[in-house]
């Protein structure tokens, strides 16, 4: 029941409110009722009326939370503020009393709270740390932010856009970054690619150390005037301090990005948006492609013959070639120095160029680089004559044709490269009989006639043509017939071939009908040849001719038929000489020839919209959210059906109604368990599911980074009088960015008395023992490790400090032993072995003694037998 007081404050309420909005009541029934997150209180909700007369208050059970009331005549009301993050949704129920007594209801109300955009997004890390090679391909992302909205995730108050937006330093207003706006994902920009440089450092070689290599370098360069002890020259202490910064990120980045998030999607003014920085550090890109690389064919030489080298960013890694086409023969293979080595010589007109994939990896086959694809291309020399593609090349032409006429073109052929002089060809007559009646151009090799050609003068010509390129040159025959004038045409059998039907799924290639013509030019010539071309009523290319040389042609079925486009044809067909007809004649209605087709609709199965179902989400993507709606649809309209195939993870949904995928309830993506995965959707009818069609789907897991760099060992040891580096080493099941490098210090970064820890590569570390200990001892040493992203936590690692065998292993001095025994453990143990070995007697005595007289009575048996 509500206080009087409440009472005055509902009453205030709800006039302020009647003011705006008439009073919402209604009978005690169920109700749903919508109400925003954070709305001021006390607030009036909704007045529940009972049907009963004498009711005199109302009870109110349920999920309130003390946040919801009802009074005496009905009113339910807030007392507290809701909040979306904590309860979504509050079921409740009611009943009317009489006294106390219940005379109506219960009845459910369900109250659920509407989000409003009260939280800000917020990323994950207030710093994030990346490093980006030089020359990496714009587009392609090397550093991931990551930020979260309380707000409802299924409502635009958490739709988060990333901009970037600022970078420093940004000289000559160049941006060399770009971000994603959806997935966060940073990569260089077109100018990035091109521009971005890395500073000069000291770069030393695998295992070296690196105040070692600074020494060294410093020796080589440097001419000191007086021997000054390196820690003591203010130049060396420069130099180091300066490459100190080059191997901390955090105090001497390249560049600063300060990127935005902001929710609603960042399209309204009243969206809430959070910061963060991103530190970039460039670093030099040794992993160059070499390519393309050109070498002359046939190159003469000692082979294996190096042609180009590589170099991995990583000098431990191991190099490895492989083809990128299936070729029998491959002539390539890389040293251990990344030297690229031609194995023999090459042939251009075998093949022009290779691909060659080289990978560098780590000991454990894992590539260190992204692969490198090196084009080697082979130069042409003038290794190849020139061919007659015809051993006799043969052309007609007609008698009385003008002067100049084209006859025909002379086909030659040269192997070598048609975009060098190697294979330019240049054409001359050598010889002609019975008579010199024909010209040839000497670039094209094109025959014409210088005459008019009569066949009572000569029926055939035969010539000798010379073709040169600029080492070679042969000599190809032609034979040119002069040919009767078509002065005939040609006729159908039938103008009208009636009419054929078709169903929509006949098979390509499939003859429909088979036409006939004849033409009374002489036999043999192209005068008298017939070919048959389809002039009309076959817009969408759906029909074609094939003919024969015998005047035959036949309609084939040349692409698939589909009745909801086209119904039904009707055709032209006409049959032409490939000859031209003598000046005056034109072609009749003979020569034409018209077919109907009809086609019939058959059940098809439906079909989908796109051919490739390629999906990239977010690894945290979460349960309940869509992956992806498939759309397809029946030719003949019927309602269809989907389901979903090979799903073996069982983190997929999809409704059958609408194609649309969702992730299951408690279902969680794992990148770290899968990259990418594949299944099978199909589209079905409903009334008839044995017509389907089917689309493989691709899902691409993108890493977030939720794994943490984690030692491979967490214990090791250090011999006393032979103190060796400890090399530490780290595993992270996440990706690029998320992974590698790592970064590795002692926790709080305080300086350890003990112990020092440096860098090796990305992966590992080198623990180095200071001071050695007088006695034995263990070490409990906390060693914080991140990611390339900046996330990480500490882990213990233990040392043992420890003298050692001339095999290196621990041992303890007998008279120092830590676990030696004293007087009273000695004379306990003994006491007990002297236990033991009083009770086996005891019970090997008890057995002999039953044995005795088990013997005993087995005697008296017998003697009373």
């Amino acid at each position: 029941m509500a206080h009087p007081t409440m009472h005055l404050l509902l009453l205030s309420l709800l006039i302020a409110t009647a003011a705006g909005k008439g009073l919402e009541k209604g009978p005690l029934e169920n109700k749903v009722l919508d109400v925003p997150e954070g709305t001021p209180v006390p607030y009036a909700l909704y007045q529940f009326q009972a049907s009963h007369l004498e009711v005199d208050g109302f009870r109110l059970t349920g999920e309130t939370e003390g946040k919801i009331s009802v009074s005496e005549d009905g009113w339910l009301y807030l007392e507290q503020t809701l909040d979306w993050a904590h309860t979504q949704t509050h079921t409740l129920e009611l009943e009317a009393l009489v006294g106390s007594e219940p005379v109506e209801g219960p009845v459910s109300i369900t109250i659920n709270v509407v989000d409003v955009n009260n939280h800000a997004p917020s990323f994950n890390q207030t710093d994030y740390i990346s490093i980006v090679k030089e020359r990496t391909p714009a587009g392609v992302p090397f550093a991931r932010v990551f930020a979260t909205d309380l707000d409802d995730p299924e409502s635009p108050n958490a739709h988060l856009s990333y901009t970037l937006v600022s970078q420093i330093p940004n000289r000559d207003n160049t941006l060399f970054f770009q971000i994603n706006s959806n997935t966060g994902e940073i990569s260089t920009t077109a100018e990035g690619e091109r521009l971005l440089k890395a500073r000069e450092s000291v770069i030393h070689s695998r295992g070296g150390d690196f105040s070692d290599s600074l020494k060294k370098r410093f020796d080589d360069y440097c001419t000191p005037t007086e021997d000054i002890p390196y820690e003591l020259n203010p130049f060396y202490s420069c130099v180091q301090r300066a490459e100190s910064r080059r191997l901390n990120p955090l105090e001497d980045p390249d560049f600063t990005l300060i990127v935005r998030v902001e929710d609603m999607g960042g399209e309204s003014v009243n969206a809430l948006n959070g910061n963060t920085r991103v530190k970039i550090v460039v670093q030099e890109n040794l992993w160059v492609n070499p390519g393309p690389i050109n070498l002359r064919e046939q190159l003469k030489g000692i082979y294996p013959m190096p042609i180009g080298k590589v170099q991995s960013n990583d000098p431990s890694a191991f190099y490895r070639l492989v083809q990128k086409e299936r070729e029998l023969t491959f002539p390539f293979n890389v040293t251990e120095d990344g030297d690229i080595l031609l194995t023999e010589e090459l042939d251009r007109e075998d093949k022009a160029m290779y691909i060659l994939v080289v990978f560098a990896e780590d000991s454990y086959g894992n590539q260190v680089d992204p692969p490198l694809e090196v084009q080697v291309v082979v130069d042409d020399v003038n290794d190849n004559a020139p061919i007659c593609e015809e051993e006799l090349s043969v052309f007609e032409v007609q008698e009385n044709e003008p002067t100049g006429s084209p006859v025909g073109h002379l086909m030659v052929h040269d192997a070598d490269d048609d975009n060098t002089p190697n294979a330019l060809l240049s054409y001359s007559l050598v010889s002609q009989t019975p008579s010199s009646v024909f010209t040839i151009d000497g670039i094209s090799g094109r025959i014409q006639a210088k005459q008019m050609l009569q066949r009572r003068d000569a029926t055939e010509y035969h010539l000798t043509v010379r073709v040169n390129d600029p080492g070679f040159s042969t000599e190809c025959k032609v034979l040119i017939k002069v040919i009767d004038i078509n002065n005939e045409l040609p006729i159908f059998e039938m103008n009208d071939y009636g009419s054929h039907n078709l169903s929509e799924d006949t098979a390509l290639g499939h003859t429909l009908l088979t036409v006939k013509a004849t033409d009374a030019d002489d036999p043999g010539t192209g005068s008298s040849r017939i070919e048959f071309h389809i002039t009309a009523g076959n817009e969408d290319g759906a029909f074609a001719m094939e003919t024969d040389d015998n005047g035959e042609g036949r309609l084939v079925v040349a692409k698939p038929l589909n009745y909801e486009t086209a119904s039904s044809y009707k055709l032209q067909i006409d049959a032409r000489n490939p000859e031209p007809l003598v000046s005056g004649l034109e072609y009749s209605a003979e020569s034409s020839a018209v077919v109907s087709v009809t086609i019939s609709d058959v059940d098809e199965a439906p079909v989908f919209d796109m051919d490739i179902l390629d999906v990239t989400v977010p690894e945290d993507t979460k349960e309940g959210a869509t992956l992806l709606k498939i759309d397809a649809k029946d030719p003949e309209g019927k309602e269809i059906l989907f389901k979903m195939e090979g799903d073996t993870k069982g983190w997929l949904e999809i409704d059958p109604a609408t194609g649309e995928i969702k992730i299951k309830n408690k279902a969680v993506l794992d990148r770290e368990t899968v990259e990418a995965f594949h299944f099978t959707v199909v589209a079905f009818e409903k009334a008839n599911p044995e017509l389907s069609s089917e689309r493989e789907v691709s899902v691409r897991l993108l890493d977030v980074n939720d794994n943490v760099p984690k030692l491979t060992e967490n214990q090791a040891f250090i011999c006393v009088k032979k103190p060796q580096p400890i090399v530490l080493t780290a595993l992270d099941a996440d990706a690029d960015p998320f992974g590698a490098p790592f970064t590795f210090s002692l926790a709080q970064g305080k300086k350890s008395p003990n112990w020092d820890l440096s860098a090796v590569d990305g992966t590992s570390a080198k623990l180095t023992l200071k001071k050695s200990p007088s006695e034995d001892k263990t070490f409990l040493i906390p060693i914080n490790i991140k990611d390339n992203a900046g996330m990480g936590i500490t882990q213990k690692f233990e040392v043992r400090v420890c003298n050692c065998t001339e095999l290196g292993y621990c041992f303890t001095e007998p008279g120092v032993h830590a676990g030696v025994l004293g007087m009273p453990t000695t004379i306990g143990i003994l006491a007990g072995t002297v236990g033991f070995i009083a009770l086996v007697l005891i019970i090997a005595f008890h057995r002999i003694k039953k044995d005795n007289q088990k013997k005993a009575v087995l005697g008296e048996t017998d003697a009373i037998l």
